[in-house]
């Protein structure tokens, strides 16, 4: 059994996180760690625990009883706790960060970018993953196979709606029901964060790329799911095209190729990532859905565990999707 701790236990994606490892045939949780919760059952935070365990957080960090440490911990969290505790962590404990802080690959820290679809075989043989952000993680599958035969030539126009766990659990303005039901704005244009790692992976893949990547964030009137639409210049054939998504995608396990436009409720509470291709004159259009707190976060999370322990990819990720 893999024996997990995970830091910042409170928020939606621990709560996926947890959901998802309960369940898992080859787990098994040793802590949660949420210094305010301490003491507090698990499902009194997150109520689809209820009948699921009868776990409590805790303000302890037994590292030496753990072979993974999960972190779900606010953007610069992660760092903060790893530069206090670095000499404390076993040195063959194997680390999963959902933050944003170690996304950038740098000689300055041992952190693998942890998107299966681009570094799956990096990640089998490292110890410390940086898992990739939601919407990233939906354009970045939309470009690759673009970018891996060197075919971004031109500007790229992505526009992408998430819903509002992506901003996470701590209410907000713009999180409260009342102004996000039957309501949609745009936020953080050409600048969102995501930008960063996106912009980072098509460099490595083609570094002649000297394009714009113009990105809109939406935020949806729906609880959860990410729904891209990116369009470029293109002059191949629709035909090769998708011969090239799907020999780029043929042996991974949860991104698909669709012949008909997909819909969000299609990816919603899986681990899959939906690939739609159309051409209209020279431009390329891509849809690109995932849901964003699983294969956009906790669930790419447990692939990356079942990668790093030598599982099966979808042991614990056969999920079903909310098609009604």
């Amino acid at each position: 059994m893999i024996k997990v701790g995970i830091i910042g236990g409170a928020g939606y994606t621990a709560g996926e996180l947890l959901r998802l490892l309960v369940n898992h045939p080859d787990v098994e949780i040793v802590f949660v760690n949420s210094s305010s919760n301490a003491g507090n059952k698990l499902y009194n935070v997150h109520s689809g625990l209820i009948g699921e365990t009868d776990m409590a957080f805790t303000s302890e960090l037994p590292f030496e009883s753990i072979d993974l440490l999960f972190f779900c911990t606010a953007h610069g969290d992660t760092k903060k706790f790893m530069d206090l505790h670095e000499e404390e962590l076993p040195k063959d404990l194997k680390i999963i960060d959902l933050s944003m802080d170690y996304r950038i690959e740098s000689d300055e820290h041992e952190f693998v970018y942890g998107l299966p679809e681009l570094n799956r075989k990096r990640i089998i043989r490292c110890n410390r993953v940086a898992n990739p952000g939601c919407f990233a993680t939906a354009i970045q599958l939309a470009l690759l196979p673009l970018a891996e035969n060197r075919l971004l030539t031109d500007d790229i126009q992505i526009t992408g709606i998430t819903g509002s766990t992506g901003a996470g659990q701590k209410p907000t303005e713009t999180t409260h029901y009342s102004w996000r039901n039957d309501n949609i704005s745009v936020y953080k244009p050409f600048k969102h964060q995501h930008l960063n790692e996106i912009g980072f992976t098509i460099k490595s893949l083609q570094p002649d790329f000297n394009g714009d990547i113009n990105f809109i964030p939406v935020r949806g009137c729906f609880a959860r799911g990410i729904f891209i639409t990116a369009y470029t210049k293109c002059s191949l054939p629709i035909e090769e095209i998708k011969a090239l998504y799907q020999e780029a995608y043929s042996d991974h396990s949860f991104t698909f190729i669709t012949d008909k436009s997909p819909d969000l409720k299609q990816v919603v509470n899986t681990n899959k990532a939906l690939i739609y291709l159309e051409k209209c004159g020279d431009k390329l259009l891509i849809i690109s859905c995932i849901d964003n707190l699983l294969k956009g976060a906790s669930g790419q999370a447990v692939h990356n565990m079942n990668l790093l322990f030598g599982l099966t990819e979808t042991t614990g990720l056969k999920l079903k999707p909310m098609g009604f």
